[in-house]
């Protein structure tokens, strides 16, 4: 039996095709089953994982889906999954979060950003329009 439709499964995998690099995918905002992956770098550091679950929760107030990568793993290794998942934008809260100061990276073009950490959804929000 065959099926010659356009399906979920044909344009998810047409968009894949289209969107990708060497390190994985590169979903466009529209389409992203996630639009940002939130980053503790350090699990163990209780301001960086208090931090990334507040910014995390504001995302989620505002309706951006988004996900708290709270492994305990390497932040490489989350990173790097980020990117092979394809997630538009990932926000690090690293070692300058004591200060209130996050990373915002875009999937796409690699740029990056530090923001204080209160600027970080509206900036987003910004982004989403363009990507």
């Amino acid at each position: 039996m065959g099926c010659y439709g356009i399906g979920v499964t044909r344009t998810m995998a047409a968009a894949i095709e289209q969107n990708n690099d060497e390190n994985g995918i590169i979903w466009p905002v529209s389409i992203a089953p996630y639009t940002v992956d939130v980053i503790p770098a350090n699990i163990k550091n209780e301001i960086q994982v208090s931090l990334a679950e507040k910014i995390y929760n504001e995302l989620e107030e505002e309706k951006i889906d988004s996900m708290l990568d709270d492994r305990d793993e390497k932040p490489g290794f989350k990173f790097k999954d980020a990117d092979l998942i394809g997630f538009p934008f990932k926000v690090v809260v690293g070692k300058r979060a004591d200060e209130g100061i996050v990373e915002l990276k875009i999937r796409r073009t690699g740029e990056t950003f530090e923001l204080p950490q209160n600027e970080v959804i509206a900036k987003i929000k910004e982004l989403m329009k363009i990507y």
